[in-house]
């Protein structure tokens, strides 16, 4: 047969395309050609497939071979394609079952002794092969169990190119039994997706007010900025939001597992449903943030953080690009990275967390603190957070050091049988579930799940806040003196749901909507 088909999958972001790799054998001098718009590493795959082939027993034919990987125009990057141009060529040239090999998607890198190694985002491509309706993959043997996390597709795993030839009917020379032979590889160890750092609720000490900030940002899935002195706790407390949110759904897990396939991160032999934890650095680039790269796209963090939290600790000492490429994000609730060949797009619907001291040598709460900073470099200071991503963030909370005597009292309240129990994140965990699903049932019908998702004309429509009523008096007054910006307005709105779903009333009144105000404008009491 001079020519065979196979299908590959292109992967654009997180979204995959099949393609199809076309092989042609034809009597003319001997050359290899892949055409179809490849880029390096892919057209470097001649010379893989021409080595991996010969040693593993079952060498191209002297001849004309040409592979052309079908749609032209859609750009294809990467070495995934190694094994499927591999098979197509060897299809063309009788080596294997032509037809065997038109029934698979095939993907994996070859080395040059024909054993194939772990890919990246093989899970995304395997995703992206069974929504179009394929049935079987061909994969490494090392992504096996990554490629078996997408239900209702058959994966079988193959460790050199000899398997695959022997797999698709193929009888490689026995010249070559030991050649091609699976080498052990240094594996990282998997990390379970979404796993947050370790710390219960219970070890917070600050009094009621963090613990209901966290409460509220975690059942409406608000932003969070935490502002305070050093040591104060704002790290400890954004580490335990993560711990009080509630399981990841299936589609959001296997979303999770397939951005950190992608970007190269293990994945654990089971869907992790534990939301994700992002905390870049303060030196982390825009594309470090939001992905990028000159050849295959890869998310930033984010883009991994997408379903649980992106925690920015000292957030004035990020550059202001970083943190201004967060502003569309944080309202679409999607990445678009824009390249001259491609546009990729990754999911952004995390919560984002902001920890920040309040002036440069990090101020204090008390005048005994000893900070030198004039209040206009301490305005200067905060301002490397800008008005517009501010904007954007629901709850503000200052927190303030922990004295000598808010230890004493922990411990009289913990030796006091009488006294109320320490919320622990299990319990914070259930309380936030049930006013996700009081939330839930709201809104069942419409595209939105979380308070913070909904929209400011169906919160003052079909939500029932309208503008003038007597629940939005107070905040009525604040949009009028220029206090709130309209979305702001909105905002307010969306946190006094929140409220009133932990409270497990029907609706906001006026001192849920004064609550949720007051959190905003950071002067909660």
């Amino acid at each position: 047969m001079a020519v065979a088909r196979t299908r590959a999958i292109a992967l654009v972001g997180l979204s995959g395309s099949v393609v199809e790799v076309e092989a042609d054998l034809s009597s003319q001098l001997p050359a290899f050609v892949i055409i179809g718009l490849p880029d390096t590493a892919l057209g470097e795959a001649r010379e893989r497939v021409r080595s991996a082939a010969g040693n593993a027993g079952c060498p191209l034919p002297a001849r004309r071979l040409t592979v052309n990987l079908s749609p032209a125009s859609l750009p294809k990057h990467g070495s995934a394609f190694d094994l499927a141009i591999a098979l197509a060529c060897l299809a063309a040239a009788g080596t294997v079952d032509a037809e065997s090999v038109a029934r698979f998607v095939h993907l994996g890198e070859l080395g040059l002794d024909g054993r194939l190694r772990a890919t990246h985002g093989i899970l995304p491509a395997v995703l992206a092969a069974a929504r179009a309706g394929h049935e079987r993959v061909m994969v490494p043997s090392a992504n096996a169990t990554e490629a078996r996390l997408v239900p209702g597709i058959e994966v079988v795993p193959v460790a050199t190119l000899r398997e695959a030839v022997e797999r698709h009917g193929g009888d490689p020379g026995h010249e070559a039994a030991r050649v091609g032979e699976p080498v052990d590889e240094p594996v990282e160890p998997a990390i379970p997706a979404g796993r947050g750092p370790e710390g219960d609720l219970a070890d917070v000490i600050g009094g009621d007010e963090p613990i209901q900030a966290l409460l509220i940002a975690a059942a409406g899935g608000h932003h969070l900025l935490l502002a305070g002195p050093p040591g104060a706790g704002k790290t400890m407390l954004a580490s335990r939001l993560p711990g009080i949110l509630p399981d990841l759904s299936p589609e959001a897990a296997l979303e999770v597992a397939s951005l950190r396939s992608l970007a190269g991160h293990p994945i654990g032999e089971t869907l992790s449903v534990r939301p994700p934890f992002e905390a870049p650095h303060h030196t982390a680039s825009a594309a470090a943030m939001v992905g990028g790269g000159s050849r295959g796209i890869r998310p930033g963090a984010a883009a991994r953080a997408s379903h649980g939290v992106l925690f920015l600790d000292e957030a004035p000492e990020f550059p202001a690009s970083v943190l201004d490429a967060l502003r569309q994000p944080l309202e679409s609730g999607l990445i678009s990275i824009h390249r001259a060949n491609a546009v990729a797009t990754f999911p952004a619907r995390f919560q984002l967390v902001l920890a920040a001291n309040p002036c440069p040598c990090g101020g204090g709460d008390s005048p005994d603190d000893g900070c030198a900073c004039p209040p206009a470099a301490k305005r200067r200071y905060f301002a490397r957070i800008s008005g517009p991503l501010l904007d954007r963030v629901d709850l503000r909370l200052f927190v303030h050091r922990v004295t000598p005597s808010r230890l004493n009292m922990e411990r009289d309240r913990a030796g006091d049988p009488g006294a109320a129990p320490v919320m622990t994140s299990e319990e914070a965990r259930r309380l936030v579930a049930r006013a996700r699903s009081a939330a839930a049932r709201r809104l069942a019908g419409t595209p939105w799940r979380t308070n913070a998702e909904m929209p400011g004309p169906w919160l003052r429509g079909d939500g029932g806040l309208h503008p003038g009523s007597v629940a939005t008096r107070a905040l009525d007054r604040s949009l009028e003196r220029g206090g709130v910006t309209m979305r702001g307005y909105d905002r307010v709105l969306k946190v006094a749901w929140t409220i009133a779903d932990l409270e497990g009333v029907e609706r906001p009144n006026a001192e849920h909507v004064g609550r949720a105000l007051a959190m905003r404008l950071g002067t909660a009491a």
